[in-house]
């Protein structure tokens, strides 16, 4: 199913998205949901969610986030979920089913009418990094919030305090050719690590009252499950995984080889605790 974007770098997204990353999401959602749990309860908690809501979740993937979202605002409330990729959005509707307060549409942020200030919130648990024209996304999302409407969202901060994904990169990298490196505003997991570009981009969209904590926390990346389903994680999450992405199966092997011994010194039991860091981002629509 085709729709609109509003310019090509988004199409280049959804290809993506659509693509080699919808294949390593789906299907195993669970995952992510796991091992990011911590993020999206800091989120809610910041977000003050309450029943009676109504909250567009950005960037929802298969939908855990939205979900969430709406089992606490309830049934006088409504979350909808918002992606450009068809396999995740088709997997978050097979996952809340015809009894769930959630909604979810396929669809690119800069472009989707939103009902004019339908939403009370704008959320998102890494689903704003990858925007093509992030100031021509916030400023369509802001047309769907009320006004007094609040923003919060999570985002990483710099590749070097995440060495939850740089550990694992390095490792795979031995074996595997490395990533194209990206500039510091092309679309990509740290292209909001700069403080002062997230401040512009919501600040030239319209928002005020704009607001950035730095978190510092550890992930466990095994989410309870032991090394394996650590090593496991990281193929599906994280930068590793995009660099084993089509690989040989011989290198790609030799890869998980890598990963698996430079994981196993950090394992604490069933756990395996690797360092992170995100921006919280607050802004309020005027």
């Amino acid at each position: 199913m085709s729709i609109p974007f509003a310019q090509a770098g988004a199409a280049d997204q959804a290809a993506y998205w659509n693509g080699p990353g919808a294949r390593r999401w789906t299907g195993r959602d669970e995952t992510p949901d796991a091992v990011f749990a911590p993020i999206a309860e800091m989120l809610c908690a910041r977000a003050r969610v309450a029943p009676g809501e109504r909250v567009i979740d950005v960037g929802c993937g298969c939908g855990g986030t939205t979900l969430e979202l709406a089992a606490r605002v309830g049934a006088a409330g409504r979350a909808i979920g918002l992606d450009i990729s068809a396999p995740m959005i088709a997997r978050a509707r097979e996952r809340a089913g015809a009894a769930s307060a959630a909604e979810f549409i396929l669809a690119d942020a800069a472009a989707h009418e939103f009902a004019p200030q339908w939403a009370d919130l704008l959320f998102s648990r890494f689903g704003v990094m990858f925007f093509a024209d992030p100031v021509l996304a916030f400023a369509n999302l802001r047309k769907g919030l009320a006004r007094g409407g609040r923003a919060v969202f999570a985002c990483w901060r710099e590749a070097t305090r995440n060495p939850w994904q740089t550990i694992a990169l390095k490792a795979a990298c031995r074996h595997v050719p490395r990533l194209p490196e990206l500039g510091p505003e092309d679309p990509g997991p740290f292209s909001f690590a700069d403080e002062a570009r997230v401040r512009r981009i919501l600040s030239e969209a319209g928002f005020e009252r704009i607001a950035l904590t730095p978190v510092d926390l550890e992930l466990d990346i095994a989410a309870g499950g032991g090394l394996e389903a650590a090593v496991a994680a990281l193929q599906r999450i994280g930068a590793a995984s995009r660099a084993l992405e089509g690989q040989p199966d011989d290198r790609r092997a030799a890869a998980l080889a890598a990963i698996r011994a430079v994981l196993a010194p950090h394992q604490r039991g069933m756990s395996l605790p690797l360092g992170a860091a995100i921006w919280i981002v607050e802004a309020v629509n005027p």
